[in-house]
């Protein structure tokens, strides 16, 4: 007599109970949550500082204790941090990658389902003081591109005529 192979689904172990995600939008944020906290644990939330503190008020509430996001919308990202949430940023090619997940609200809950299960890795994010100081210098290099076309402009104007002195151009 053959003997019957019964087949068992593996199952994943959660290990971040308390994991929520982001999708990044441009016109609205698509938070997701424990669907096992909320009847509804996908939540749209705007783009404005107060709807990102809003969505960190809304986390709180639901035990959320890390998220998971994109590596875009900085600002969600910093607010998040403020309000003491354990914040990832996740490159945006390994969750949509997967067939299937098209709208926000799949990312979204897709992204959080891979986080409580810490499939994600978090991409590289500087310490706070490192960052100002990188904002610093990319203004810096806007500011100097800024001056070197003004400084074209006026050299333009002149037509032929005598160039501006530098003393002018500062």
């Amino acid at each position: 007599m053959a003997k019957q192979k019964t087949h068992k689904i593996p199952t994943i172990e959660t290990v971040n109970i308390g994991a929520a995600a982001v999708d990044i939008g441009s016109r609205e944020h698509m938070a997701a949550v424990n669907p096992e906290v909320t009847d509804a644990p996908v939540r749209a939330f705007g783009t404005f500082t107060h709807d990102l503190h809003d969505l960190a008020d809304w986390f709180k509430s639901h035990g959320v204790t890390s998220v998971a996001k994109e590596s875009t919308g900085i600002p969600a990202y910093e607010i998040l941090e403020q309000h003491g949430f354990e914040v990832i940023l996740v490159n945006a090619r390994y969750a949509k990658n997967v067939p299937g997940r098209k709208t926000d609200v799949s990312a979204a809950s897709w992204l959080r389902q891979l986080h409580s299960y810490g499939l994600l890795r978090g991409s590289f994010r500087p310490t706070a003081e490192i960052a100002t100081l990188r904002a610093y210098l990319r203004q810096r290099e806007r500011l100097v591109e800024y001056a070197a076309a003004h400084i074209q402009h006026m050299q333009k104007s002149t037509d032929g005529d005598e160039p501006p002195t530098a003393s002018c151009c500062v």
